[in-house]
């Protein structure tokens, strides 16, 4: 697989704060409608995950077969707690974006890559005065925080995931995900799934988890 240059440039340099708890099994009806109590978009695409050689602190992905993203981990600075609701451990990252175009022979399978179908739903939030609220166009460099209820598919295994990420200011990136974390979790989430440590992690962590 080679990335190929094409018009556009990468882009620039990106901090986010985020947290994700990754759960077996298929996404139960009853967690899309606790969901869809906000506005939301869809997509539906795949990644390919780079998990051999190891990159610490890296996580490098094909993102849709159209970018080559690389983000950096800058460590965890602390945990997002919702009480009685979730717990879930903050990460915050670094991104960058290059514009890729696949070659012919790359197929999302190629050996140390791993490709993870995916089924998104999206919401927005943003911070209004000092409230949380939900948002269909978000302004550059205004603070805000997506959320994504994501079915996930990758070696002939269902999963879901629940994510949050922060960003905007840096000294506005904690507030704008707790607040936004407390406003989804005002309805504790539906069925047997327990946010809680056990569950938070990334994508990358999940994928290659530590030997």
């Amino acid at each position: 697989m080679t990335a190929e240059p094409r018009e556009g440039r990468p882009s620039e340099a990106e901090r986010s704060l985020e947290v994700r708890w990754i759960f077996p099994g298929r996404l139960a009806t009853a967690v899309t409608e606790w969901f869809g109590r906000f506005p939301i978009e869809t997509e539906s695409r795949e990644d390919s995950y780079l998990l051999e050689p190891r990159l610490p602190g890296l996580s490098v992905k094909v993102r849709g077969g159209m970018a080559l993203e690389v983000k950096k981990y800058h460590g965890s600075p602390g945990i997002l707690e919702v009480a009685d609701c979730a717990r879930g451990r903050l990460e915050s990252w670094q991104k960058w974006s290059f514009p890729f175009s696949p070659a012919d022979q790359y197929g999302g399978c190629e050996a140390g890559w791993r490709p993870v179908g995916k089924r998104r739903r999206i919401s927005r939030f943003s911070l209004a005065g000092r409230q949380i609220v939900a948002r269909a166009a978000m302004l550059h460099q205004e603070p805000q925080c997506d959320v994504e209820l994501t079915e996930v598919r990758t070696i002939g295994q269902d999963w879901w995931t629940l994510g949050f990420e922060a960003s905007g200011p840096a000294d506005l990136l904690p507030s704008t995900l707790e607040a936004t974390a407390r406003l989804v979790f005002s309805h504790p989430l539906p069925g047997d799934a327990d946010p809680d440590l056990d569950e938070s992690k990334s994508y990358q962590r999940w994928l290659s988890p530590p030997q």
